[in-house]
């Protein structure tokens, strides 16, 4: 089975396309550890033997794109610390909705860690959050972080 789920994930990841809108960026005002969403032990998972660690964050406003994803990874700088990073859908603003309880994760050689989650998109017009699942992969040599609709 967990072959199975590694050559599911590694199609998706292959075959999916680019998030409009999404960037990372380096951990700024929306990483901030009253962002982190409580209870802690629900919003916040560690993978690969406890070097990544994937957050909920919630920043409050604005309402229609409040939540992102603090993510700690290798590479490891010069002191020992993870680079720490924040997904989010653009610069200001996240996603309408996580479930982080159906964050998923397997590991493919060719990409690294990837990870996928149910996430809510605002739509503006009708005032509402569409669903939609997410993938994201985490290359823990590089430190690269990308994320693809499926």
């Amino acid at each position: 089975m967990t072959r199975l789920k590694t050559l599911v994930f590694a199609v998706l990841t292959l075959c999916a396309s680019p998030l409009a809108a999404q960037q990372v960026f380096e951990c700024d005002w929306r990483a901030r550890a009253d962002s982190i969403v409580e209870p802690w032990d629900e919003n916040s998972r560690s993978f690969a033997n406890g070097d990544v660690r994937i957050a909920l964050l919630d920043t409050i406003e604005p309402a229609g794109g409040a939540y992102h994803f603090l993510v700690l990874s290798p590479p490891y700088d010069e002191v020992g610390g993870r680079q720490c990073r924040v997904l989010s859908l653009d610069e200001g603003l996240g996603f309408a909705g996580v479930d982080f309880s159906t964050l998923e994760a397997s590991y493919d050689p060719s990409v690294g860690l990837v990870f996928l989650v149910d996430v809510g998109l605002y739509d503006g017009e009708t005032g509402t959050s569409k669903p939609q699942r997410l993938v994201f992969t985490l290359n823990q040599s590089t430190g690269g972080i990308g994320a693809f609709w499926p």
